[in-house]
């Protein structure tokens, strides 16, 4: 499977996601939804995010040019909230999977749907 048809039937196919990308640890893109794009420093500071979450914590997350209020942030998975909407963005071996919801989506809904990938990815290395 393609990481682009990833990004098309895993995460915006379930209907839980809007928007959605994967990126690679070195900041490069796999894979987007149509008209997403999340600039370099973005991502720059997502990653690094991942090791030291203070910046985050204290300013916010942003993404898409959208600012999400943090609500968890650890080595693996970090949430944001937005409103009705909110980011899940989830580590594995070698990607970055972002999510992005909207009402009538819960939290709890578009979080198992990106770990979910993550978690598939990672048995199979990457």
């Amino acid at each position: 499977m393609s990481w682009q048809a990833y990004v098309d039937n895993n995460l915006i196919g379930t209907g839980k996601i809007q928007k959605a990308a994967i990126h690679g640890h070195d900041g490069s893109l796999w894979a987007t939804s149509k008209g997403f794009s999340i600039s370099a420093p973005e991502l720059t500071a997502l990653t690094g995010a991942y090791k030291d979450a203070s910046g985050i914590r204290g300013n916010g997350l942003h993404l898409g040019g959208v600012k999400y209020f943090t609500l968890r942030a650890d080595d693996r998975s970090i949430y944001g909230k937005q409103g009705a909407g909110g980011v899940v963005c989830v580590k594995s071996k070698q990607a970055i999977l972002i999510g992005v919801y909207g009402d009538p989506t819960q939290p709890g809904e578009a979080n198992k749907v990106v770990e979910a990938l993550a978690d598939y990815l990672i048995s199979v290395g990457y």
